[in-house]
């Protein structure tokens, strides 16, 4: 389990030639810290003198925000045994035609995994994107650069999480599979990017007003 991993050791894997850790895992992780920074936020907000009428706001904001951290941190071990499965499927044997034809279903399907978890990943990112937007709106001032931080590093899982599902997606053979997933998840970036933007120009104006 990563959760058991620390930082100095997942970072080494990641800089391995290991073939996982990779980018979709570095991409759930980016996604975490995001989460974890809008609990920040909540946590140095709740029971602070001027931000009684936020109260409620900012105990949902936490209560949802620890929930994306932990969906997060399952998604960096999905993504890492989809990949493990993708990569098992690769060297399955192909001596007969019939062997063949096993082995080519059994990379397809995997391919479809390696690319639903990124999938999810960046939709959970879209999710902690709107969540630091209202972090940023109702948190303590002095700690919404925190929540500037979140959005920057919720948006980074999400665009890296595209990335993983562009790379699978010329080998997948179902196209109606493939086109669904790429409509989606250019859906998300877009909409992800614009509420992004926003709330890093918000941030900055604040901080420098």
């Amino acid at each position: 389990m990563i959760e058991n991993q620390t930082l100095q050791s997942f970072l080494s894997d990641l800089a391995s030639a290991k073939p996982t850790p990779g980018g979709g895992g570095a991409a759930a992780v980016s996604g975490a810290m995001g989460a974890a920074l809008i609990s920040m936020v909540a946590n140095l907000t709740i029971g602070k003198k001027g931000y009684e009428s936020v109260e409620n706001e900012m105990n949902e904001q936490l209560t949802q925000s620890e929930n994306l951290r932990k969906i997060f941190i399952s998604l960096i071990d999905e993504d890492i045994n989809t990949f493990n499965q993708l990569m098992s499927a690769y060297k399955l044997p192909k001596d007969t035609d019939e062997q063949k034809l096993e082995r080519s279903a059994t990379i397809q399907l995997r391919l479809k995994d390696a690319t639903l978890t990124p999938l999810s990943i960046a939709k959970t990112a879209l999710e902690g994107i709107l969540l630091a937007q209202r972090s940023a709106q109702f948190g303590n001032t002095m700690v919404i650069s925190d929540a500037g931080v979140a959005v920057e590093m919720l948006l980074s899982a999400l665009k890296s999480a595209a990335l993983n599902v562009f790379i699978n997606a010329p080998s997948i053979k179902d196209h109606t599979f493939k086109e669904v997933a790429l409509k989606e998840i250019d859906e998300l970036m877009i909409r992800g990017s614009s509420i992004a933007e926003q709330v890093f120009e918000n941030v900055k104006d604040k901080l420098k007003s």
